[in-house]
């Protein structure tokens, strides 16, 4: 099983990173919030993603609902479900992120794939948001994500069989069960939003004021402030300065360019500024970051 934290840390708002390998396009990451991070920003991905709740509880959002996270709660996320995932106060949550290509679960000239796995990536089949411990499919679903997660921690001569099995009949699953609650649909304010945060993550450094972002989703300032708060759970300036500071810490990890300069990359004016807000959000100066003295 892979080490925990590394979806979440990328600064891409769209999620472009490679689980698996290729020929195996399968991972899981165990996390734990605010353990590894204090949470995942909202973002979507090509892969499919699962993330089942072991101990604790957060909240996750999925396209423009806040849910509560509990222990035993399995989140489904197609491929390009807009979805975060953050702190309840006081709170601490572990869960593991299961991240597939539906490509691991069979190619484009079979009838499960013309009739399923294309429509599902494509977004025209819907599946539960959210399964609990008390929906009635939850037993089977549940055992086989235990499954795919033992055969990918033993690794037996032929588990990537069992992990391509387990998450075949997990689909199937979903499919069949009429009784589970469906996942909220896709919206022009999700769209809206995908459009605007996709925008930061293209250019983060770039000056974007609230009446650029407003007009970006075609309202006013006053009423994206409002909305923004309502569908990210925080407000427009603290969310670029986060993006801001991600990027910045991707620069640090990956190049060799001065404090300074990477300062300047991400969007910061004042190297000062920048020095107090990285420290604030990550524990340590931008040098002791990089491991340097």
């Amino acid at each position: 099983m892979a080490q925990a934290a590394t979806p979440a840390q990328t600064p891409a708002y769209q999620d472009e990173k490679e689980h698996g390998s290729a020929l195996f396009p399968f991972n899981i990451y165990p996390c734990a919030i605010p353990d590894d991070f204090e949470g995942v920003p909202l973002h979507w991905q090509n892969s499919m993603e699962l993330i089942y709740v072991k101990r604790g509880a957060g909240l996750a959002q999925v396209a423009l609902n806040v849910l509560e996270a509990r222990a035993g709660d399995i989140f489904v996320l197609p491929p390009g479900t807009l979805h975060g995932l953050r702190q309840s106060p006081g709170k601490r949550m572990e869960y593991e992120n299961f991240i597939f290509s539906l490509s691991l679960l069979g190619g484009t000239d079979d009838l499960c794939a013309q009739h399923y796995l294309m429509p599902l990536q494509a977004g025209r089949l819907t599946l539960p948001a959210r399964i609990s411990l008390e929906d009635a499919g939850y037993p089977a679903l549940a055992e086989c994500l235990a499954e795919a997660e033992e055969f990918s921690r033993t690794r037996r001569s032929g588990f990537e069989l069992g992990v391509k099995g387990a998450m075949l009949r997990f689909v199937a699953l979903l499919l069949a069960g009429q009784s589970l609650p469906p996942a909220p649909p896709d919206s022009v304010s999700a769209a809206r939003l995908k459009t605007l945060l996709q925008r930061v993550e293209d250019n983060c450094a770039a000056p974007l004021s609230v009446a650029d972002a407003a007009a970006v989703c075609g309202c006013s300032a006053s009423h994206f402030m409002r909305w923004f708060k309502k569908m990210t759970g925080t407000t427009f300036g603290a969310y670029l300065n986060e993006r801001r500071l991600a990027a910045a810490a991707e620069l640090l990890r990956t190049t060799d360019g001065t404090v300074l300069s990477i300062a300047e990359q991400a969007g910061f004016e004042n190297l000062s500024n920048f020095n107090r807000r990285f420290k604030a959000r990550y524990g340590m100066t931008p040098r002791q970051y990089r491991g340097t003295p």
